[in-house]
């Protein structure tokens, strides 16, 4: 992750492994029943193969180094996970932020090819969609490239209506878009 810190990703995961409040969590304040579910979910992690590289700026050649040397450590990757993808660096030879975008998502797009293994990446939007009335996130909404649309295998978009309209009776509920 390249935008939260390792230790904190890592508390993150483990309220939701344990489905725990992450409030209570975060301070410490958790309650008898919490206790149990906090413990399994540390098992649970535990027993999981987890590798989280928090290094700032990373460009898809430090990438891709660390991803081939940690399948040659510990065998085949099951997933790879960027956080997010305007926060790597691109090789600087771009024109322009869009290009050096582009640049970065194609080169994942071959990595997930070379170690036979999906990649996926989290994106920021563009601001334009809190203008429009529906505020659903579409395509054109993907920040700094088009390209992200062409190389990626498949798009999903997270909308909870709750983030734009206070009142909404969808509290607590989120609507995965399938956008390709």
């Amino acid at each position: 992750s390249m935008e939260m810190a390792g230790v904190q990703l890592a508390m993150r995961m483990l309220g939701s492994v344990g489905r725990l409040d992450q409030h209570r969590l975060r301070t410490g304040r958790l309650l008898d029943e919490d206790w149990p579910r906090l413990t399994h979910s540390i098992q649970r992690m535990n027993d999981a193969q987890l590798f989280i590289d928090e290094t700032p700026a990373l460009n898809p050649m430090e990438l891709r180094a660390r991803s081939r040397r940690l399948a040659r450590q510990c065998g085949q990757l099951g997933l790879i996970i960027i956080d997010y993808l305007q926060l790597m660096s691109g090789s600087g030879s771009g024109e322009n932020r869009a290009t050096e975008i582009s640049e970065i998502s194609r080169s994942l797009k071959g990595l997930a090819k070379e170690l036979n293994c999906p990649v996926i990446a989290l994106s920021q939007l563009n601001r334009s969609l809190e203008q429009r009335p529906n505020k659903r996130p579409v395509m054109s909404d993907l920040r700094e490239s088009g390209a992200i649309e062409q190389d990626a295998d498949v798009i999903l978009f997270i909308y909870r209506d709750e983030v734009y309209n206070p009142d909404s009776q969808d509290k607590g509920t989120a609507e995965i878009i399938i956008g390709k």
